[in-house]
C-alpha cells in the first residue's frame, strides 16, 4: 500500500453544507456530530447545514471545521487501517491533525478551539486587527517591506506562508491598508485587505497565549504520532513539545509551504481531509511530484480508498 500523509485544512475553507453528505450515509457522523454538539451546546447541525452568520464566526468557524474533518478522517479510518508517516495540517488545522495523530480526543478538540476562538477575538476586540493577501512577490520582499514599516511603528507581520508568490500578513487593518500601494509599487499582482476582524499568527494574539496554555495542559496526551508543526515546518510527538509550539503558533507565522516542501517527498500521496480542497490546490503548486487527494464526501471517500490500492 502508498506511503501517505493526512493533511488538515484551516478557517477559510467552510461553506454551509459541509459534512452532510458524511451525516445522511455514516452513523459515525451521526454519532460524532450529536456528541459535539452536547459538548459545547452547539447545534451543529444547524451550524454546519444550515444559513448562518455563525459559521463565519471564529469561536464556531473553528470547531465546524475541526469537527468535518475529524469526521472525514474516523469514517476513512473505520474503511482503512492505513498508518499516516506524518500528519499535517493549515493553522487551525493543525488540532485537526493533532486529533488524527491520537494526541487530542475529537471532543476535546472541539471544545479546545472554540475556546481558541473566542481567544482570539478578545486579544482582537476593539484593535481594529486586520489581514491582508498577497500574490506575486517573494517572502523576502515581503518581509524587507513588513520589517521596514515595523521599525516606522506600524504593526504588520507575514502571516501565512502558503506557496510560492502567495502570503497572507496580519496587523492593524490601517496599517495594512495604508501599504497597499507599497506593495504594489513592490511588484505586487494583488493587495487585498481581508473582511477580518482578528489577525491570526501575529504578535496581537499574544493575550491569547497564556488563555490557551490550560487547555493544552488538560487535554493532551502524552504522546502520540509525529506532527509536523505549523511553526517549525519539523515534527513533534509529545505533550510538552506540543503545549509550546501550539502556544507559539498563535503569534508566529505558518509555515504551510515550508512543511510540504522539507516533508512531501518521503510518502507517495497526501490526503486532504475535511471540506473543499484548498490544501490540494496549494499542493499543486508546492510539490507537484506528490499527489494531494481529498476525502470531503462520502464518492471522494470510495475513490481515495480505491486509489489508495491502485
Amino acid at each position: 500500500m502508498k506511503k501517505v500523509a493526512f493533511i488538515f485544512p484551516g478557517q477559510g475553507s467552510q461553506s454551509v453544507g459541509m459534512g452532510k453528505d458524511f451525516f445522511e450515509n455514516s452513523d459515525i457522523a451521526k454519532e460524532m456530530i450529536s456528541k459535539a454538539s452536547k459538548r459545547l451546546n452547539i447545534n451543529f447541525e444547524e451550524l454546519l447545514f444550515e444559513e448562518n452568520d455563525k459559521l463565519g464566526q471564529t469561536e464556531y468557524t473553528q470547531p465546524a471545521i475541526l469537527l468535518v474533518s475529524s469526521i472525514a478522517n474516523a469514517i476513512f479510518k473505520e474503511k482503512c487501517d492505513v498508518v499516516p508517516e506524518f500528519v499535517l495540517g493549515h493553522s487551525l488545522g493543525e488540532f485537526s491533525a493533532l486529533v488524527a495523530a491520537g494526541a487530542l480526543d475529537y471532543l476535546d478538540a472541539v471544545e479546545l478551539v472554540h475556546r481558541r476562538g473566542l481567544f482570539m477575538n478578545e486579544a482582537c476586540s476593539g484593535g481594529g486587527a486586520g489581514m491582508m493577501a498577497l500574490v506575486g512577490l517573494g517572502d523576502k520582499i515581503v518581509e524587507d517591506i513588513c520589517k521596514e514599516q515595523q521599525e516606522l511603528g506600524k504593526q504588520v507581520w507575514p502571516a501565512n506562508y502558503n506557496m510560492d508568490g502567495q502570503l497572507v500578513l496580519a496587523g492593524i487593518k490601517a496599517d495594512l491598508e495604508s501599504l497597499v500601494d507599497t506593495f504594489k509599487e513592490a511588484g505586487a499582482k494583488r493587495a487585498i485587505v481581508l473582511d477580518m476582524s482578528v489577525a491570526s499568527h501575529c504578535e496581537l494574539l499574544t493575550s491569547a497565549v497564556e488563555n490557551l496554555k490550560p487547555y493544552l495542559e488538560e487535554y493532551l496526551k502524552d504522546e502520540f504520532s509525529p506532527v509536523i508543526s505549523n511553526v517549525t515546518a519539523e515534527a513533534y510527538s509529545t505533550k510538552d513539545e506540543a503545549i509550546e509550539l501550539l502556544s507559539e503558533q498563535l503569534v508566529s507565522p505558518v509555515k504551510y509551504k515550508q512543511s510540504v516542501s522539507a516533508n512531501a517527498s518521503s510518502v507517495d500521496m497526501m490526503i486532504e481531509f475535511g471540506n473543499g480542497i484548498v490544501l490540494k490546490g496549494l499542493n499543486r503548486k508546492i510539490c507537484k511530484a506528490t499527489p494531494t487527494v481529498n476525502v470531503s464526501d462520502m464518492e471522494s471517500l470510495e475513490k481515495v480508498l480505491g486509489e489508495l490500492n491502485d
